[in-house]
């Protein structure tokens, strides 16, 4: 018999992640405003570390520069990091403008 073969997690994400650390205001679920720092973005998701627990499938709206507020559902949280999924991708134009205005400021 031959080995077993071990399966590895694959990441599906079809978009790469670019890496920033920008600290951005959000609003949770409850209306309050907490504090992100963002550290990779993409244009249609975001990784942030929060002070605030929350629950998969909570929503946040995001503010950004460039793009304005973004609306995001928690994807998975896990240690104080946050997976958060766009409700719209942003336009990739804009994308790029907002990159360079996060990577500037880091």
């Amino acid at each position: 018999m031959g080995k077993a073969l071990e399966i590895l997690p694959v990441d599906s994400r079809a978009l790469v992640r670019d890496e920033v650390h920008y600290r951005a205001r959000a609003f949770g679920p409850d209306a309050r405003q907490v504090s992100l720092l963002i550290v990779n973005l993409s244009a249609a998701g975001l990784m942030a570390r929060a002070e605030t627990r929350y629950a998969v499938g909570e929503r946040l709206h995001i503010t950004l520069p460039v793009v304005g507020v973004v609306v995001a559902e928690i994807r998975w949280a896990l240690g104080g990091r946050i997976g958060c999924e766009l409700d719209t991708p942003i336009p990739l134009a804009e994308y790029y403008e907002l990159l360079a205005v996060l990577l500037k400021a880091k």
